[in-house]
């Protein structure tokens, strides 16, 4: 079993910034990938970004291209979200998540998922 803790959620301004993180208590895959999903009240959860832990080339969900960055530490076995110019529709639960491939993660998929890191971004 892996297990999945995020940390970093917080209440911020529009147009700051947070950095959440997604320590995994090992890599359940040699090969896979780790994602982050959110989830705001009343709504469907939507995929936010995910990266391999074997390739440097992430992935992102369109809303947040060139504000937020996904990012990995193979030796700590953790992944970095690092959200900027954020927006009060960015506010929802962000959840981390692991799978063996990206098409697993992003149709909901996953094999391991962490509790959440919750996110509010006030006007």
């Amino acid at each position: 079993q892996v297990r999945l803790v995020e940390s970093g959620g917080g209440l911020v301004q529009a147009g700051g910034s947070l950095r959440l993180s997604c320590a995994a208590s090992r890599r359940g895959f040699e090969d896979g990938v780790m994602g982050w999903f959110r989830q705001a009240p009343g709504k469907e959860r939507d995929f936010v970004a995910a990266i391999s832990w074997s390739s440097n080339s992430p992935w992102y969900a369109d809303s947040v291209k060139g504000r937020f960055t996904i990012s990995r530490d193979n030796a700590k076995n953790t992944v970095y979200l690092q959200m900027n110019t954020l927006k009060p529709e960015d506010t929802a639960l962000y959840t981390c998540a692991a799978a063996t491939d990206v098409a697993a993660l992003r149709r909901g998929g996953y094999d391991y998922v962490g509790q959440g890191t919750q996110v509010t971004v006030s006007s």
